[in-house]
């Protein structure tokens, strides 16, 4: 009889990024053999990209950690769970009395996790941590504002259907490579040729010819941070072509339309193009498909939001697709009714403010802007952040002037990481919390289904038995809760499993379904198209849509000041993404790293030229806050004065414990931003349009 472990396939969602595409996991013992996509998944038809694949190294991989560890100076050392459990306890303990202010900062990853969101909010009760941080206000609380003042809840969000619609305009977004970004659109390849086949069209407004770009049918290049005059420019068009909402959609507005048309009329089409770049035929053009009867979508990503004006971007975009009578229409744009039902089952959220260091800021769902992040930590009263409680992430790399960010990070008194690797950030707690590989742990699509092409929901069951020793990282909060409870002396609470909220949460969704129906069905439970729907979806408390909400009418009148502002010919820094990476936490798969440098800085061949640099000679990128060394790639791929830079990388920091992202370390984007650049309605982080000098290095840098 053979000893040979048993070979198996395992139906499970990839759980890296937001498209959440269905997998097909072969493993031998604990051994993956293979990651394939799921061809009966309903959501992804079987699509999946090179991350998906990687996930065998995530579980493999040799520098994860395994146990808890303390630092001891600049050692690290392991420790038991239970050990680590008290002391971290009695330090909580004894710096509450104190009056030390705690924070949590939540990284990406978190909501990826459906088990991790559900218990760590007891352990932020049990620290009392007051302020809450995450990567949600580097990059997307435009939309959040924006669908909160008009829909009257942050989550409820309205995504193009494009395998209905006959056009797509995208703006600052790059699908290609993220699968969607508050879209869960996988597959997007598979979807745009069936765009193509049934007449239809794409086009991307972006400074770089992005791997989107390179796919539609028109590319149109835009100055970076001016989107805001493209879009009053494409909306009025529409307005003027446009006489009155169409029925079914007029009934569920407010009056505020006929504000937008007087706010909008006093700009001129001329200067508004003067400004972005765009020519006024390019903008008709631009307009066209949202002027006509057939179904037509406009979206707007990173490039549109991570910018002075981005809840004022995302409130045009909505603007753009209720005017021309595509809001809530098959083709055009809608509201998705998923298996698990975030907005009804969660309260509205809400826009508020909140005090700092910086003076007073922009409070989105709870949130303190990370622009005041490293300011909390190194201010010198007691309102100081003192004790900091940070859940997968790595704000280093990720929030801007990640120098600052770390002597932030080292005025700490107690900093405590729940991380599998001693990273850029986590190199700085005092305790790591690593938790278990992630085929150990099950998974459910809690916020994506929400944003997603299709309504759907799936959930997926641990593909191997939890090794000896680890925990999930969900466990390890809950754990942690309770040992701080039993450490200050209060009451814990009756903590439920994140399996019987989910199933009580499924159970009050319009579906009805629990979970043990959900996981018998492995390839996902596929509720159908998205419908129009936004009657019975809207939060307001008229119950009508708020088109003209008075504080984005407002900031038309702020961004109407920046109209004069004379131009200049100083080289403007993007960000970029590639399928191939997530932020900063895959840069230690073998597998995808590999091949050519990916962290290089785009320059077109005109801006190279004048400054003396050659493709493939090392360069200095130098803003206000400070400088950094990296490769050329001078391409065509960028417009004129524009240069690009992916985010995600910089792991050149001495002591972190991924060997293959330090081997593969490049430069951090964020290293060169300005925290004192936000939103000033969202307070988010401003990342992209940034004024940069590149020269050759040890040459005088040409502005």
């Amino acid at each position: 009889m053979s000893d040979k472990p048993t070979t198996t396939i395992h139906k499970r969602t990839c759980h890296i990024c937001e498209a959440n595409c269905g997998i097909l996991v072969e493993v031998e013992g604990r051994r993956v053999l293979s990651i394939k996509g799921n061809p009966d998944n309903a959501l992804s038809r079987g699509y999946i990209c090179p991350k998906a694949t990687a996930i065998a190294d995530l579980q493999d991989d040799p520098d994860r950690l395994r146990t808890p560890m303390k630092r001891v100076g600049e050692a690290w050392e392991p420790m038991g769970w239970d050990e680590a459990y008290r002391e971290i306890a009695a330090k909580v303990a004894e710096l509450d009395p104190d009056g030390a202010a705690t924070a949590f900062y939540r990284g990406n990853p978190t909501a990826h996790d459906y088990a991790l969101v559900l218990q760590s909010r007891h352990l932020q009760r049990a620290v009392g941590a007051k302020r809450s941080y995450s990567a949600s206000t580097l990059d997307q609380m435009p939309h959040h504002y924006v669908q909160y003042q008009m829909y009257g809840h942050v989550s409820l969000a309205a995504v193009p259907d494009i395998d209905r619609t006959k056009a797509i305009v995208i703006l600052g977004g790059n699908p290609m490579a993220s699968n969607g970004s508050l879209w869960t659109v996988p597959d997007f390849r598979g979807r745009l040729r069936e765009l193509h086949a049934r007449g239809g069209t794409l086009t991307v407004v972006d400074p770089r010819r992005t791997e989107t770009a390179k796919l539609a049918d028109q590319w149109v290049p835009i100055k970076p941070g001016t989107d805001t005059a493209l879009l009053i420019a494409i909306l009025k068009t529409v307005l003027e072509a446009k006489s009155a909402l169409r029925p079914g959609l007029a009934e569920v507005c407010d009056d505020g339309l006929d504000t937008v048309r007087e706010a909008v009329e006093r700009f001129d089409t001329q200067e508004l193009s003067a400004y972005c770049g765009v020519s006024p035929d390019e903008i008709a053009a631009l307009a066209k498909p949202f002027t006509g009867d057939e179904p037509a979508a406009i979206y707007g990503r990173m490039g549109v939001s991570v910018c002075e004006f981005g809840a004022l971007n995302q409130w045009l975009v909505q603007l753009i697709n209720l005017a021309s009578g595509n809001l809530d229409r098959a083709g055009g744009t809608m509201f998705p009714k998923p298996l698990f039902d975030l907005v009804g089952l969660n309260g509205r959220g809400g826009v508020s403010t909140v005090d700092t260091a910086r003076g007073t800021l922009p409070s989105v769902m709870g949130e303190t802007p990370m622009v005041a992040f490293a300011d909390e930590m190194l201010r010198e009263d007691e309102g100081r952040i003192r004790v900091l409680f940070v859940q997968a992430g790595n704000p280093v790399l990720s929030a801007p002037d990640g120098n600052k960010t770390e002597e932030g990070l080292k005025s700490l008194d107690l900093m405590v990481a729940f991380d599998p690797h001693i990273t850029e950030t986590t190199r700085h707690a005092h305790y790591i919390l690593p938790p278990c590989g992630p085929l150990e742990k099950d998974h459910f699509n809690m916020f994506f289904g929400p944003l997603s092409v299709r309504n759907f929901g799936a959930y997926s069951k641990p593909t191997l038995e939890i090794e000896e020793g680890a925990k999930a990282d969900s466990t390890i909060v809950e754990e942690l809760a309770l040992a701080v409870h039993t450490a200050k002396g209060t009451s814990a609470p009756n903590i439920q499993t994140p399996r019987d909220q989910l199933d009580a949460m499924l159970k009050a969704s319009p579906a009805g379904m629990s979970l043990v129906q959900v996981e018998a069905m492995e390839d996902g439970v596929d509720l159908g198209p998205l419908e129009p729907c936004i009657k019975d979806r809207l939060r307001t408390d008229t119950g009508k849509i708020n088109v003209a909400p008075t504080e984005l009418v407002a900031d038309l009148e702020r961004f109407a000041k920046t109209l004069d502002q004379a131009s200049d010919d100083a080289l403007r820094l993007i960000g970029r993404r590639h399928v191939r990476s997530n932020n900063s936490w895959l840069h230690n798969s073998r597998r995808l790293v590999k091949g050519p440098d990916r962290c290089t800085l785009m320059i077109h061949p005109e801006d190279a030229e004048a400054r003396g640099i050659g493709d493939g000679e090392t360069i200095t990128i130098t803003s206000n806050v400070t400088s950094v060394e990296t490769t050329a790639e001078v391409t065509e791929d960028v417009m004129r004065g524009v240069v690009s830079l992916p985010h995600g990388w910089g792991h050149n920091r001495k002591g972190v414990s991924w060997q293959t992202a330090a081997d593969h370390a490049g430069v951090s984007i964020n290293d060169l931003i300005d925290t004192r650049r936000y939103d000033a309605l969202t307070g988010n982080a401003v990342l992209n349009g940034i004024v940069v000098e590149v020269a050759p290095v040890k040459a005088k840098a040409i502005a």
